[in-house]
């Protein structure tokens, strides 16, 4: 009876941590506009409160809730070898997100807003064929 509540949980830990990849490059964008101190510190501070605070401790209960279902039902297949692979993009885009967050932290951001307005389009398509492979458990 442990395993709906994990199963429960790690869909509620998904859910925020995409919100998290969702909003975190949309602050960027905004932030790559803002040519003023204040709002620049203001971007800063929304942007680390975000990602330190929320998306990098859904991504930890995510990935470990994850790791548990998969272990205790041994699911297999093709379908979960390619969600494993664009789970293991996600985390280097989260990453990478990090990079960007200590760029303008340091006052170093190196790209424009549509950069980052390209760069936000990343995590819908992987939340896309995540979903499909794990409802109809078969490759796109």
């Amino acid at each position: 009876m442990l395993f709906p509540w994990i199963k429960a949980f790690h869909i509620v830990f998904v859910v925020t941590w995409f919100a998290g990849l969702f909003y975190l490059p949309r602050l960027f964008v905004y932030h790559a506009m803002t040519d003023d101190a204040l709002g620049s510190d203001r971007f800063k501070t929304m942007e680390r409160k975000l990602f330190y605070g929320i998306m990098t401790p859904s991504a930890v209960l995510a990935l470990a809730l994850g790791l548990w279902l998969w272990l205790a039902y041994g699911f297999a297949g093709t379908w979960l070898h390619i969600k494993l692979l664009l789970v293991i993009i996600l985390v280097v885009y989260h990453v990478y997100c990090g990079k960007v967050l200590l760029d303008f932290k340091r006052d170093r951001n190196r790209h424009g807003h549509v950069y980052y307005r390209w760069l936000n389009e990343l995590p819908v398509l992987i939340l896309i064929a995540v979903v499909v492979l794990v409802v109809l458990k078969k490759p796109l």
